[in-house]
């Protein structure tokens, strides 16, 4: 009973100016029980023609013609967009040509004294061609998932860095407006009141809310600092004087300019490298000094964060779950720009992060110095 399956032939063009090798090539096919359609072509004329009136799955060729060889089809063949496999099928031709020949990107080449095995030949050089083909889409099918992640990566970012903003924007006009007036309301109360009790109630009140009022600064601050404002250096430097006030590890900043113009994503992405490379070596590095270098020099803005700690161990880096760093590359991939990692056990890690700048980015006329 059919199984209703179309099976299509194989549909050859065979390059050949001898009409026996010709022919014997059509019987040799015809008798290994494929299902072939054969164009002739003799001439460079007539194989261009076929080219372009017909498909192909494959093109079998003679090496030499008369005025031309192989290579002058071969070039023909190649040029086009989904190019079929190319088979030498010549009994003048030296094993160095038909070497080069492949080395060119034919599929193969046989001799017409051994014409027995074109169909495996054949059969072969077709299932190469599709895998790689296949390899090949697939490739561009990882490419285009690849931009694909990178674009949703930016939109999360931008669309994370919006919200923080707007979080900020919140806390400062709205909780901390309102725990300042609650503060001075209870204030009143306290230097008013005429029993102890309800003046030390007070007082204990207002300390818990200046407490308050502080934390929601600082967690304002940390959600997007209005100091970023004030440009990339000045906010790199109040980050690192934060950092060294609240964990007592020294803490350098270098710049090579007094400020460093770039635009505002990349001032985010830079700022935010920095930031989490400090929380990293609070976590975990137990380190005693850190430096912070910042430079622009070459057109690559280049932020670095070292310290002399523990040093990150290799299996680190990979463990499940571990986002913190993949998510500073990720952020820097958004700019254009890259994520490096240097560290050993016991001597320290140094975070690297560098974006490629255009022409008119990075050069302020101020000369900068070593900031205490």
């Amino acid at each position: 009973m059919a199984s209703g399956v179309t099976v299509k032939p194989l549909r050859i063009l065979h390059l050949e100016d001898s009409p026996a090798d010709h022919a014997l090539a059509c019987i040799t096919l015809r008798r290994a029980n494929g299902m072939y359609e054969i164009r002739h072509a003799d001439t460079m004329e007539t194989f261009t023609a076929w080219l372009d009136a017909e498909r192909f799955d494959l093109v079998l060729a003679d090496y030499r013609l008369p005025g031309f060889t192989a290579l002058d089809a071969w070039r023909i063949v190649s040029a086009r967009a989904d190019a079929p496999p190319f088979v030498l099928l010549s009994g003048a031709i030296g094993e160095a040509a038909a070497v080069d020949a492949i080395r060119l990107g034919m599929a193969d080449y046989l001799l017409k004294d051994d014409m027995g095995r074109l169909p495996h030949v054949i059969d072969r050089a077709i299932e190469v061609h599709e895998a790689r083909r296949a390899r090949k889409q697939a490739v561009r099918e990882l490419a285009a998932s690849e931009r694909r992640l990178a674009e949703l990566t930016e939109h999360l970012q931008t669309s994370i860095e919006k919200e923080r903003a707007a979080i900020a924007r919140e806390i400062h006009d709205d909780i901390g407006g309102a725990l300042t007036a609650v503060r001075f309301d209870v204030e009143w109360i306290r230097r008013h009141a005429s029993e102890e009790p309800v003046r030390r109630h007070a007082g204990d009140a207002t300390e818990m809310l200046q407490h308050a009022i502080g934390a929601s600064q600082r967690i304002m601050m940390d959600l997007r600092p209005p100091i970023l404002d004030q440009g990339l250096v000045a906010a790199v430097q109040w980050l690192a004087e934060s950092f060294e006030r609240r964990t007592g590890i020294p803490t350098r900043v270098h710049a090579g300019r007094d400020t460093i113009a770039v635009p505002a994503d990349v001032q985010l992405v830079a700022y935010r490298t920095a930031q989490e490379a400090l929380t990293n070596v609070s976590k975990y590095a137990e380190a005693g000094q850190v430096a912070i270098d910042l430079s622009d020099s070459e057109g690559v803005l280049t932020l670095e964060v070292t310290d002399n700690g523990r040093g990150i161990e290799p299996a680190m880096r990979n463990k499940p779950k571990s986002f913190g760093l993949k998510g500073l590359e990720e952020r820097a991939r958004t700019v254009g720009g890259w994520l490096d990692i240097s560290s050993q056990p016991g001597r320290g890690t140094s975070v690297i992060v560098s974006i490629p700048l255009g022409p008119a980015e990075g050069r302020d006329a101020a000369d900068g110095g070593e900031m205490p």
